[in-house]
């Protein structure tokens, strides 16, 4: 039984939605920590419409937030209850994604995940395993989970952004390169951004290096 997650919603400025773009925020944050982006990125994006859901549980660290799994350096959690919770948490988003485009009326080759952190773990491991190929992933400050498995269990090559800033000390700079070996490997196109002087968080240059690639795969031209 998967868990029904609460979610934020801003419509598309146009009043004509084509694509959709789904924020996974980090582990201690919430869904609104993310929605606030569709404001600067809303007006480049006329037809897009935003979501944001809160992960399936609370946070360990910061009640008031929410977790997709617990981290064991952090919170002491064990790593089997990482992964249970990890493997929980996969099925509650793919049902979360599922019921989200069919209530948007909106098919994955419009639809663009957007991670940030543990948003970004999540978003790298579900659309791979998709049935059905999502127009780009954007992955904030993340890491790709299990590297060594995706070549085996790889059904979908969605293009994939990684942007990360090289002061970061909470998932480590490195994290990126890691990650666009792995997914390159599997035959993914990667690109990739470093936010200079950037810890863990989405600089402006960062944003602005995702809304092209969000504006190229949606096929919106001009400035």
């Amino acid at each position: 039984m998967t868990r029904v997650l609460e979610f934020g919603r801003k419509a598309a400025q146009s009043g004509q939605a084509d694509s959709l773009v789904i924020f996974l925020h980090g582990y201690g944050a919430d869904g609104a920590d993310l929605l606030g982006l569709a404001d600067p990125l809303g007006p480049h994006l006329p037809n897009t419409v935003f979501v944001s859901p809160d992960a399936p549980e609370r946070s360990a660290m910061n009640p008031m937030g929410y977790q997709w799994f617990p981290i064991p350096w952090i919170d002491g959690s064990s790593e089997e209850q990482a992964d249970e919770s990890m493997a929980r948490a996969v099925e509650d988003l793919n049902a979360f994604l599922d019921q989200i485009m069919e209530d948007e009326g909106v098919n994955a080759d419009r639809v663009a995940l957007v991670g940030f952190s543990q948003g970004t773990m999540m978003s790298l491991h579900v659309a791979p395993r998709r049935d059905a190929e999502f127009a780009g992933v954007v992955g904030f400050s993340g890491r790709l989970i299990g590297p060594e498995l995706l070549a085996d269990e790889v059904k979908m090559r969605p293009p994939v952004l990684l942007i990360h800033g090289d002061q970061d000390d909470v998932v480590p700079p490195q994290s990126l390169p890691q990650a666009a070996e792995a997914l390159q490997g599997a035959g993914f196109d990667v690109y990739a951004h470093v936010m200079k002087g950037t810890g863990h968080g989405i600089a402006p240059d960062g944003l602005s290096v995702a809304l092209a690639f969000l504006r190229d795969r949606f096929g919106i031209e001009g400035a």
